[in-house]
């Protein structure tokens, strides 16, 4: 192996944020499906096999599993890992643990770059979003990798000079960049002149320095920009062995440097954008430790080791993804994702300029607001990452203990954590993807409006200014592709997210009119609190009469309400609630429901209802789209086991019929066959959902189905046997000698596959190989010692390894 070549890739992983800003989860999106959102589709397709990569034999057994992320280079987005730790937890810990597995790689030098907070084009920012984003991204960094970062990724690699000053004051040593943003180098050495580099032909093998008007310095890495582009686009993810060759291809022997050939690619280019790219990333990277091309490294050991001795003189407001440098994000130049090639992105000066006029007035307002209160407002809201990392109680009233000038009443936190929360959503709307693609009422452009939405009420709620009518107003002249202007999507897709503390309740008393909760419950990013609760049922009727007390666990603002509920069969809502004046009027609503809805007069019921909650009446419409799903299913449930029932009596009073055509080869009806079907599909989900299921009954199951043959629905059922065969292999790699249970798991991985549920085995598998590595030593031992009597056992072990197609260790 050559001592002087070095080989580094980089994945830049980011989502937008996707949250929906009220509730501060994300709802369903369809065209994520079959996943509940994209962030979790991604996950699937990209984050979570990177973690976990199959090494593959020829007879395409798996024979080992690795840790991408431990030997390449990354950066993730601050706010896709917060996502990720509520959400994906296993994923979110194997990227911690890959950082501290690269400090034994690569000389103490982690993998992992800080990344700004949520992915602002930083050219565009004014000078204070400039730095609160740096800080953010730094501290987020720290929370969560426990060291502080050597280098940090720009968004769009978009830089200006004040930009990079903040990023080398806060300790940042190294950037990455594209070749194009270089303008001129100087060579080492005493009376060296600039040399002009002409179209990005600079030499991408040796890091640079950039000198800065302070007197600081910051190396560069320019990324090798053609081999990048067929990774991404090229179809040079299609063998690890072609990228392995591409790169070690790279090196000249005319160089006398230490040579780095090194990529910088979006991340999810490894699995999402191209299927099976995280297992030709990781089979390249064995590949060439193997062929001992080079070796692999990262930029962090790289620069301590090989220092930059050229200096490099930057493109000021240039970008990685824009020919034009930021003008994607602030006119139309002519850059588009390329789906829809007639339509026009006219639409995104007019989006900036909106949002520049809510970011004009934010800022007053926050001054003013703020001034009495701390001493320096802006030196708040970058410590205010904080608080967003740990939204506890306690964490938020010490927070503004330590920074108030004085003692706050509950009022003026409530105040002042409001004006924080403005500030941090004015940030948030200007998350690069809402300009990136082709039309405004995309999600990634509906979201940042939602964050504008949020901003504008928090404005109107902290000091009774409307900011709305103005950014409309401008947003008119901003054209949609599909619904007229901008005004009309911010109409149709983002003001109607805009709810408050009695829209959440009566979010929660629907749901709660379908399934129970505590006295005291979290709901979203809210604390609700059932003071009193009267219910009232007859048959498929229920009224509901009660107080309440709801908190957000964002802002700590509070609200005491009353509401009344009515529920007519399974989805007819009347529901009102207001906020609670005193308890004559709390006793006055249950003494005017009851009566009629005990009489049977639900119509009058739902009248006094919307009575006594004048403009403040919901229904089942109001709900979130996941709150109205998760309801619905429970809705359905109940005739589902009815039509159960129904199917299993047909099925079973003509079994007799069913045998007699099937030994004379008569085709059955389709009503014979349709039921059957309800009831095998039925019965195996059952199987597959229930802990104690016995695989006899798997078995005979198995048989009936095959027998006629039926057809359930294997998407749906291969999903339940997932989670099922998961759920087993934990419990066997806690008690690998369990053998009643290693034959159970076996049965039912073989039933599945002869079903053709075809589950998915990601989980199972990485249990399997983490479980066969603990485990194989010890079995080898017991088979030299003569110890034979558990080879049934080890049987059993061996055949649940090739179902899960993996090569088994012992």
């Amino acid at each position: 192996m050559s001592l002087d070549r070095y080989i580094c890739i980089h994945g830049h992983f980011y989502q937008p944020p996707r949250e929906n800003p009220w509730l501060e989860e994300i709802e369903a999106q369809d065209s994520a499906y079959p996943y509940h959102d994209w962030n979790e589709r991604i996950t699937a397709e990209c984050y979570d096999p990177n973690r976990a990569s199959r090494v593959l034999d020829t007879e395409g057994m798996i024979v080992a599993i690795v840790n991408n992320y431990a030997k390449m280079s990354f950066d993730f987005g601050p706010t896709l890992l917060s996502w990720m730790e509520r959400h994906s937890p296993e994923t979110y810990e194997a990227i911690l643990e890959a950082d501290r597995m690269s400090m034994k790689n690569f000389s103490g030098h982690g993998s992992a770059l800080a990344q700004v907070y949520n992915h602002v084009i930083m050219p565009l920012a004014n000078g204070r979003d400039k730095l609160t984003q740096i800080v953010w991204g730094i501290k987020d960094f720290e929370h969560r990798f426990k060291r502080p970062p050597e280098g940090m990724w720009l968004p769009e690699l978009a830089f200006d000079i004040p930009t990079l000053e903040i990023v080398a004051d806060r300790g940042i040593t190294f950037i990455i960049l594209a070749p194009r943003q270089a303008k001129k180098v100087k060579k080492p050495g005493r009376g060296s002149r600039w040399s002009v580099v002409n179209a990005g032909a600079i030499d991408p093998t040796m890091p640079y320095f950039c000198r800065l008007p302070s007197g600081r310095s910051l190396s560069i890495f320019f990324y090798d920009a053609p081999i990048a582009r067929d990774v991404a686009f090229g179809g040079l993810l299609r063998s690890g062995e072609e990228l392995g060759r591409r790169l070690a291809g790279a090196f000249s022997n005319e160089r006398k440097h230490p040579q780095l050939v090194h990529i910088a690619t979006d991340g999810e280019t490894f699995g999402h954008h191209h299927r099976g790219g995280d297992m030709a990333l990781t089979f390249c990277m064995q590949y060439i430790e193997s062929q001992q091309w080079a070796r692999i490294t990262n930029y962090g050991e790289h620069l301590e080791k090989h220092p930059p001795t050229h200096e490099v003189s930057l493109l000021e407001s240039t970008s990685w993804s824009c020919v034009h440098g930021i003008e994607r994000w602030r006119d139309n130049c002519g850059c588009r994702a390329g789906v829809h090639p007639g339509w026009t992105q006219e639409w995104r000066k007019p989006l900036r300029e909106a949002l520049d006029e809510i970011r004009f007035y934010a800022i007053g307002m926050f001054e003013r607001g703020t001034r009495a209160y701390f001493p320096d407002p802006w030196a708040v809201r970058n410590d205010y990452i904080s608080v967003v990392l740990d939204r506890s109680e306690e964490t938020m009233r010490e927070f503004l203990r330590t920074r108030a000038l004085q003692e706050l009443s509950p009022q003026e936190e409530i105040l002042l954590l409001g004006y924080l929360e403005m500030q941090r959503n004015a940030m948030l709307m200007y998350t690069s993807c809402g300009w990136f693609f082709d039309e405004i009422s995309g999600i990634e452009a509906v979201q940042i409006l939602r964050y504008a939405a949020k901003v504008m009420q928090l404005a109107e709620d902290l000091t009774g200014e409307n900011l709305e009518t103005d950014f409309l107003a401008t947003l008119e002249a901003a054209p949609s592709n599909v619904y007229g202007n901008g005004a009309e999507v911010y109409l149709q897709f983002a003001r109607p997210s805009r709810i408050d503390l009695p829209g959440i309740a009566a979010r929660y008393i629907i749901s709660s009119l379908y399934e129970d909760y505590p006295e005291k419950t979290s709901f979203y990013c809210y604390i609700v609190e059932n003071r009193e609760r009267r219910v009232w049922q007859d048959q498929r009727q229920m009224l509901v009469v009660g107080k309440l007390g709801i908190r957000s666990q964002i802002t700590l603002k509070e609200a005491t309400l009353i509401f009344a509920g009515l529920r007519s069969g399974t989805h007819g809502i009347t529901a009102g609630v207001r906020e609670f004046i005193d308890d004559e009027d709390y006793s006055s609503i249950s003494e005017s429901l009851v009566p009629s809805f005990g009489g049977g007069d639900y119509d009058r019921c739902a009248s006094l209802i919307e009575r006594h909650f004048p403009g403040r009446i919901v229904s089942f419409d109001h709900l979130s789209c996941d709150d109205q799903k998760r309801i619905i299913k429970k809705i359905t449930s109940l005739s589902s086991d009815l039509l159960y029932t129904l199917c299993r009596e047909i099925y079973t009073g003509l079994h007799d019929s069913m045998e007699l055509l099937r030994e004379r080869n008569v085709p059955l009806l389709k009503p014979f066959t349709a039921a059957a079907e309800h009831v095998a599909g039925r019965d195996l989900r059952r199987f597959f959902e229930e802990d104690g299921g016995r695989p006899e009954s798997l078995e005979a199951l198995t048989e009936e189905i095959k027998k006629w043959p039926l057809e359930v629905d294997a998407d749906r059922s291969g999903r339940i046997a997932s989670a099922r065969i998961t759920a087993l292999m934990h419990r066997l790699s806690l008690d690998p000698s369990d053998s009643a249970l290693a034959e159970r798991v076996e049965a039912i991985l073989r039933q599945s596959i002869s079903l053709n549920l075809k589950p998915d085995l990601f989980k199972a598998q990485n249990i399997y190989c983490a479980m066969g590595k603990r485990i194989a030593p010890a079995m080898k031992d017991r088979r030299e010692e003569g110890q034979r009597e558990r080879e049934k056992w080890l049987n059993s072990l061996r055949s649940i390894g090739l179902h899960l197609k993996v090569k088994p260790p012992f």
